[in-house]
């Protein structure tokens, strides 16, 4: 499967969880923004602005694509989104669940 591919399906996730997550935020200075880096392949979704008095800021997604492959640095939603990559198309071979220790990776179904 083509690298543009990858970056396509991972901007869509991405923007389609925003969105989501937009919807149902209820404080004036709070945003879920989306960065997406297509020169070096990094792609984020993060949180960030004041809940109340309370300055919230985190990374809520973070993927890369390394060596035509798409590297789940950092996944912070219940649903996974190594699953919904699968459900699109993309071989479980080729996603890379960065965020489990490099000798871990080989006992999940994933890449490693």
């Amino acid at each position: 499967m083509a690298v543009e591919q990858y970056r396509q399906y991972i901007k869509y996730l991405l923007s389609e969880r925003q969105k989501r997550a937009s919807r149902s935020r209820n404080y004036e200075e709070y945003e879920v923004q989306t960065i997406f880096d297509e020169q070096q392949d990094h792609y984020q979704l993060l949180y960030v602005g004041w809940r109340g008095n309370k300055r919230d800021f985190g990374c809520i997604l973070h993927l890369d694509i390394k060596d035509e492959k798409i590297w789940i640095q950092h996944d912070g939603t219940e649903e996974g989104i190594a699953n919904r990559l699968v459900e699109m198309g993309v071989p479980k071979q080729y996603i890379i669940l960065a965020f489990h220790e490099p000798y871990v990776r080989q006992f999940t179904e994933f890449g490693s």
